[in-house]
């Protein structure tokens, strides 16, 4: 199995603008999924907003981004990144989900989502943020 981490950005209704702006500086691959075609439920005026994002580049640059919906707290500067640790193998990640959870507030559990066979968030102990989620070709 492959593991890699990345920076995972969130935002407030600019993680499109953000993503563009990195594709115009690094180049490379963009791809964008919105709320609409990722979550089963949404709030209608959050359809377009970005639910998963990413810029990947052929010299190795990698950077996600997220808009966080209203339901959520958010605070540019208090929540603005995750540690994303995307891997190939799901019983591999399940391993790394099961010791992360230790003591940690599950956000997502750990399931299917619209862009990934295996997709979870939880705060650890120390606070960060973590998103742990099987890598698909897109």
């Amino acid at each position: 199995m492959t593991i890699t981490t990345t920076t995972h950005l969130n935002f407030r209704g600019d993680a499109r603008a953000a993503l563009q702006f990195y594709h115009s500086v690094f180049g490379g691959e963009i791809m964008l999924a919105t709320h609409s075609q990722a979550y089963p439920s949404f709030a209608p005026d959050e359809a377009e907003l970005v639910a998963f994002g990413q810029v990947v580049s052929p010299e190795g640059f990698r950077i996600m981004a997220f808009d966080v919906p209203a339901s959520r707290p958010f605070a540019a500067g208090e929540n603005s990144f995750f540690v994303s640790a995307r891997g190939t193998d799901p019983h591999q990640l399940t391993a790394y989900w099961t010791k992360l959870a230790e003591g940690a507030a599950i956000l997502q559990p750990l399931a299917p989502s619209g862009w990934s066979p295996l997709y979870g968030m939880l705060k650890d102990r120390f606070g960060v943020t973590w998103v742990l989620d099987v890598e698909v070709a897109y």
